[in-house]
């Protein structure tokens, strides 16, 4: 990753062929690094995969397989839920890399500094949380996860402002909204070591709405689309769900993505 002649393409697909967890998290920093030196050319001569590599652990179940959790009130509860967000944010890793791989083209520079960002981010809150799974006396891969957040990616493959309108825009979100109450249960609970994770990441995850809101809005701008009614479009034809309160309405208007977005289709 130290050669001006390697891509930045090339260098994203490294990061998702990468299966082994503590290993895709050395590989997403070095390509951070690299491109922030300027090692890696602005080049996208090489697609990204249909699926990134994944360990042989957990095993992934579809959602309606997974098997409840609790309200992480006993302590085996909150290992679950850890090890939950610690999928999140291991899948989170692939997700920036891919948008920064595939899409990058087709934006200004900027693009890939923002999305790489990200990328560094949740390889970050991935290595948080795995290592407060081991303190705890578990590991990454000791239960089982689903596969709902790359299905996602699947579904908005062609499209980048399908992608952007899914993945940061609903998907992250919908952190800003469950996260408060996350970090809530962890207080109550007197596990402050998780509760202070928590908290960084979701400092963090504002930050990346607000990149998929500026993107989204900017490729719309620049295509004559109406941002709003354009993402509700995207959401209705790419998200399979609903849409549901409570929102945190002020760390969604902080992230640039205000209720008027939103509102009609809760």
């Amino acid at each position: 990753m130290t050669s001006a002649d390697t891509s930045i393409a090339a260098a994203c697909r490294s990061v998702l062929e990468t299966s082994d967890p503590l290993a895709k998290v050395k590989t997403a920093r070095a390509v951070v690094r690299a491109w922030r030196r300027g090692d890696l050319a602005h080049v996208f001569d090489m697609a990204m995969p249909d699926r990134p590599a994944r360990p042989a652990e957990p095993e992934l179940l579809p959602p309606n397989r997974m098997p409840k959790r609790g309200k992480g009130g006993s302590e085996r509860g909150r290992i679950a839920l850890i090890h939950a967000l610690a999928h999140i944010e291991f899948v989170a890793i692939d997700l920036a890399f891919d948008l920064a791989g595939r899409f990058g083209d087709r934006f200004p520079r900027r693009f890939v500094d923002d999305w790489l960002s990200v990328g560094a981010d949740e390889a970050m809150h991935f290595a948080l949380l795995d290592r407060r799974l081991r303190t705890l006396g578990s590991r990454y891969g000791a239960m089982p996860a689903h596969d709902g957040l790359w299905e996602a990616a699947e579904a908005t493959a062609r499209d980048p402002l399908a992608r952007l309108a899914v993945v940061p825009m609903v998907l992250e979100a919908r952190g800003l909204d469950v996260t408060p109450a996350t970090i809530d249960r962890f207080v109550a609970a007197g596990d402050q070591g998780t509760a202070r994770i928590l908290e960084r990441i979701l400092a963090d995850e504002v930050r990346h709405v607000a990149h998929g809101a500026a993107w989204f809005r900017i490729a719309c701008e620049s295509s004559g689309i109406a941002p709003e009614s354009h993402w509700r479009e995207m959401v209705r034809r790419y998200f399979r769900g609903a849409l549901k309160p409570p929102f945190n309405d002020s760390a969604r208007e902080a992230a640039g993505l205000p209720r008027e977005y939103y509102a009609p289709l809760a």
